[in-house]
């Protein structure tokens, strides 16, 4: 090949080059900013993620099909239209009675834990399952529920008012017939953001559960957005906060759980693992902080729990924890409401 022709050929390929880098800036610094600015419907898909739905091929009629024994799955209605998949699982001394009804096991006593998943998945992910066969081995029942827009539940417009409505629908079932049955409500990751809120409004009308968990929490989801991995690229970006944070509120995606909880007067454990890169730590010491400063010092106590980061449990396995099983069983099963609130401890 001559020399001008290769000379050309290099021409043309750094054109094509940086054509290509061209339309992936415009991509990344004009399309998607606007697009998260002015589309309401991007957003929500950004922060609720319904779309992954992974594991694939789940048999939502059929927990057993997971590896979950003692479990059943149902329907529940809790809005105009919508209903939302939900699976129980038995306490493990629960498995082999029998009951009239599904829902007698309910007053038998166990506590109930009402688990409240993070963005993406679905309630059969598997970090998921780890946990429920925990809390199964631990004598407890767990009510899980996908929200609507997730998995077999009602594909439709998808909020924080909508699933803050899912998650109180589900807490009034396990409430009609758990009689005096202890009942925390568990929430993961954006899950946290459901339960804050959800107790929050629990507690305003008298009805608080008995305990509150909080794994992997933020304080609030723009704080949560500013310090995401995938946010990185956007930061140096003057009007950030204008493109990816302000338009939360307005559209019903705020998840301010450091305003929430300071009206919850039930128990709160925070977990959280000191290497998660999804939601840093510094987010749930903020919340932590801000529950310490906000409620009054006569209600109950709100602890904090952090694992070590040499353990790499990161944002989803604080369910590997060995420690875990004990914590918990401490939490529900013990006296907690006598000890003071500021109780820090790390694992």
């Amino acid at each position: 090949m001559k020399p001008f022709f290769r000379i050309r050929l290099v021409k043309r390929s750094i054109i094509s080059l940086m054509q290509i880098i061209g339309l992936i800036l415009f991509i990344l610094y004009i399309c998607v900013p606007l697009s998260f600015r002015f589309m309401p419907a991007f957003q929500r898909h950004l922060v609720f993620l319904p779309y992954l739905r992974w594991p694939v091929g789940v048999d939502f009629g059929d927990p057993s099909s997971e590896g979950l024994n003692g479990a059943r799955n149902l329907y529940l209605e809790t809005d105009a239209d919508v209903k939302v998949g939900v699976w129980h699982v038995l306490p493990e001394s629960l498995i082999d009675v029998k009951f009239e009804t599904a829902e007698e096991a309910l007053g038998v006593g166990n506590p109930i834990i009402l688990y409240l998943h993070g963005n993406s998945g679905s309630r059969a992910g598997s970090h998921r399952i780890e946990l429920y066969k925990i809390l199964q081995s631990l004598n407890y029942h767990v009510i899980t529920m996908d929200y609507r827009g997730y998995a077999d539940s009602t594909l439709t417009y998808m909020s924080e008012d909508g699933a803050v409505t899912d998650a109180t629908a589900v807490y009034d079932y396990i409430k009609k017939y758990s009689k005096d049955s202890m009942i925390v409500v568990w929430g993961h990751s954006l899950g946290t953001g459901v339960a804050s809120r959800t107790v929050r409004q629990l507690c305003d009308d008298k009805r608080s559960p008995n305990r509150l968990i909080l794994e992997s929490p933020f304080n609030n989801l723009r704080d949560e957005i500013r310090n995401h991995p995938l946010s990185y690229i956007f930061r140096p970006i003057p009007a950030f906060d204008w493109f990816f944070t302000e338009p939360l509120v307005a559209n019903n995606l705020a998840f301010d759980s450091d305003k929430h909880i300071a009206r919850i007067d039930c128990p709160i454990l925070i977990l959280h693992a000191q290497d998660d890169a999804v939601i840093p730590i510094i987010l749930a010491k903020k919340l932590y902080k801000e529950a310490l400063n906000s409620r009054p010092a006569g209600w109950p106590p709100v602890q904090f729990i952090e694992f070590h980061q040499d353990f790499g449990y990161a944002h989803k396995y604080i369910c590997r924890a060995p420690e875990l099983p004990s914590i918990i069983h401490e939490y529900i099963d013990s006296g907690l409401d006598s000890r003071k609130s500021g109780s820090q401890l790390i694992v």
